[in-house]
């Protein structure tokens, strides 16, 4: 019997070498940390120890059974939402519609699992839009309302429907001869995404000059941002039999994924300096919480999701 009945050969070989890498990596910045510490290093091995978690996640959370994996990023999902909803100074009296919205999360993962595509596309979007106003309206309270409705349902797209993407990924039908599978379309996803991340800092803190967005994420520069593009598009080229693409498709999906991704990493730092907080939660030590460390995720997995679909179904 497979510990891991959903890993497929090509997904397995890739993921040994990433794991290979990063003990590499981590052995290497931990040698250099010791004989000259500094931020950036110290910052570097923080990365690399967060990729140890999202690869042990990853593993456990997509290679077990599809049901396990439907229910362990609903539960992601819930985290998220309520990080973010618990820094938001929600009024008592709607407090009630709070606790309705989090019945949505359930609903979402369920027309996911079950491939129902109209309900899973329209459900979040439409459906709560008119249900949180209307459960709110019910308590009598129109102070806030707009607010209210406005955090609530973004909240709900931002960590709901957005996470919800990278579940359908198991809902779509196979492709004939694709080793990888939709789990290996799912890898290289999450594999660019988080990469990207690491290559923008990197690049930044070697060649960085002109700040994109100063009031909001310092650290962000414009020579970050391209290095880490293309260094994402040369990283893509090396995994496009992961997702079944051709050369051009592999290219543009690693723009699409490296520009959404750091503008869902700008879109987190928004919210954090307008709330006045360094971290979204605390469910990692030392790291943050989920919206820190999958900021660039919950854009990166909706654009990509909605790319590959014209691409490979339509």
């Amino acid at each position: 019997m497979k510990i891991f009945p959903l890993l497929n050969q090509e997904v397995a070989t890739t993921l040994f070498l990433i794991v290979c890498v990063l003990i590499v990596i981590t052995l290497v910045f931990g040698a250099i940390f010791q004989l000259k510490p500094s931020k950036t290093i110290k910052s570097l091995l923080e990365k690399t120890y967060s990729w140890w978690i999202i690869i042990v996640f990853f593993v456990l959370m997509t290679c077990i059974s599809k049901e396990f994996f439907y229910i362990s990023f609903g539960l992601l999902s819930f985290v998220a939402y309520r990080e973010l909803i618990s820094k938001m100074d929600i009024p008592l009296k709607k407090r009630r519609t709070l606790l309705w919205t989090y019945c949505a999360i359930p609903i979402q993962f369920y027309f996911a699992y079950t491939e129902n595509f109209l309900l899973f596309l329209t459900f979040i979007p439409v459906g709560m839009l008119f249900f949180i106003p209307f459960r709110s309206i019910l308590g009598g309270d129109s102070k806030d309302s707009i607010r209210s409705f406005s955090v609530l349902h973004w909240g709900l797209m931002l960590t709901v429907f957005g996470f919800s993407h990278i579940t359908y990924f198991y809902s779509l039908p196979e492709i004939p001869d694709h080793a990888a599978g939709n789990l290996g379309t799912l890898l290289f996803l999450v594999f660019l995404t988080e990469v990207n991340d690491v290559f923008q800092f990197i690049c930044g803190k070697l060649l960085g000059r002109r700040k994109i967005a100063p009031d909001i994420s310092p650290n962000k520069t414009t020579e970050g941002f391209l290095g880490g593009l293309v260094l994402t598009c040369f990283t893509g080229y090396f995994m496009q039999n992961l997702a079944a693409l051709n050369f051009w498709q592999t290219l543009i999906a690693a723009l699409v994924i490296s520009i959404s991704g750091f503008i869902g990493d700008l879109n987190m730092s928004s919210i954090k300096r307008d709330l006045g907080i360094k971290d979204m939660g605390s469910l990692i030590p030392g790291h943050g919480g989920i919206l820190d460390r999958l900021d660039s995720l919950l854009f990166s997995c909706v654009t990509f999701f909605y790319l590959y679909y014209y691409w490979i179904y339509v």
